[in-house]
């Protein structure tokens, strides 16, 4: 009887290494030690390795490229993880085809049949706000193109994924704003049918509901950008009861809501505490510099391209997702 083929898979646990290590040694590429590539050439030839013939056939009868699909490079959030893909993929010999769907979901679409057109050999992607029909992903699967989602997923689809942990993050944000003395917390929340929307609203209830906050409809706000955020903070710092703390889906709409905050002559952290998602240069430069939920991008980009190249070059054996920790960053827009 003879031995099963072994795979990239086996050598890297063998000789303790990454699959994506093992793939380049055996293609020679100098960014891996000479003494790297010995050492897996050897243990290669010694156990009979066959490169995987699907695997081949895919990266000769396409490109050597990579299609990524941005909703908005001028958010930080999305520049962080296109530079943690850009930084694996040439270290790993793949190049990148960079596009931006500007949160539009008919350019979302075309840009998946140029990417098809261009004979790509997988897709990085992040759903546009307004996409609910996924007909364009399932037509790259049906040409052997694999996908890996991140961020904002589509869970109708079975690929590859990559996410923070919203629901934690959210819960972990939500909890130290109540034991820092919030009573009354509005939520401004991205479109309701997102994943991330649904995971961190679920984070932000059960961490009022843990502490026994009273939440009604209308401290959940659908409010997703800056403009949008000082638009109708406004009336809302108006009210009777008004709140005592603002959770915002992301840093752009913490600021707008900072900023109506500001121009109502309400005390920051005093009267209004605040707190955002993302971490980036906006949550640094706000005055007070705003708290914050860390998304960590460069991972969530790293992870993603990693997880397509194993897809791509056969060491894959069943769906992997991946799921990204957060953190919470404490700074002067809470307590």
């Amino acid at each position: 009887m003879s031995k099963p083929q072994i795979t990239i898979k086996d050598i890297a646990k063998a000789l303790g290494v990454s699959p994506s290590t093992v793939s380049r040694a055996l293609k020679d590429n100098p960014d891996i030690s000479q003494e790297t590539r010995d050492a897996i050439h050897k243990y290669a030839q010694e156990h009979n390795y066959k490169p995987n013939a699907l695997a081949l056939n895919l990266r000769t009868s396409r490109s050597n490229t990579i299609g990524v699909i941005i909703p908005q490079l001028v958010h930080h959030f999305f520049s962080c993880v296109l530079s943690g893909i850009e930084a694996t993929a040439a270290k790993a010999g793949y190049n990148i085809l960079v596009a931006q769907s500007n949160e539009e979901y008919e350019r979302e679409v075309k840009i998946v049949h140029s990417f098809l057109a261009a004979r790509v050999c997988g897709v990085i992607t992040s759903l546009a706000k307004d996409t609910v029909q996924y007909d364009h992903y399932q037509e790259l699967l049906n040409n052997n193109i694999p996908i890996v989602f991140y961020d904002r997923i589509c869970t109708g689809i079975n690929t590859e994924r990559v996410v923070v942990d919203d629901y934690a993050g959210s819960f972990a944000a939500v909890e130290y704003m109540i034991q820092t003395g919030c009573k009354r917390i509005y939520f401004y929340s991205s479109p309701p049918h997102m994943e991330i929307s649904k995971n961190r609203r679920n984070g932000y209830l059960d961490a009022m509901k843990k502490y026994k906050m009273r939440v009604d409809d209308s401290m959940i706000k659908f409010c997703d950008t800056r403009e949008q955020a000082i638009a109708i903070t406004p009336d809302i710092l108006e009210e009777e009861n008004r709140p005592d703390g603002f959770f915002a889906i992301n840093d752009e709409t913490a600021s707008g809501i900072l900023y109506a905050c500001k121009q109502a002559k309400l005390k920051i952290p005093e009267e209004v505490s605040i707190c955002g998602f993302t971490d980036g240069a906006i949550a640094q430069n706000t005055d007070p510099k705003l708290t914050t939920v860390e998304q960590h991008g460069e991972e969530i980009g790293e992870s993603a391209i990693s997880l397509l190249i194993d897809k791509i070059e056969g060491n894959m054996e069943k769906s992997s997702n991946k799921i990204v920790r957060t953190n919470l960053v404490v700074r002067g827009t809470t307590k």
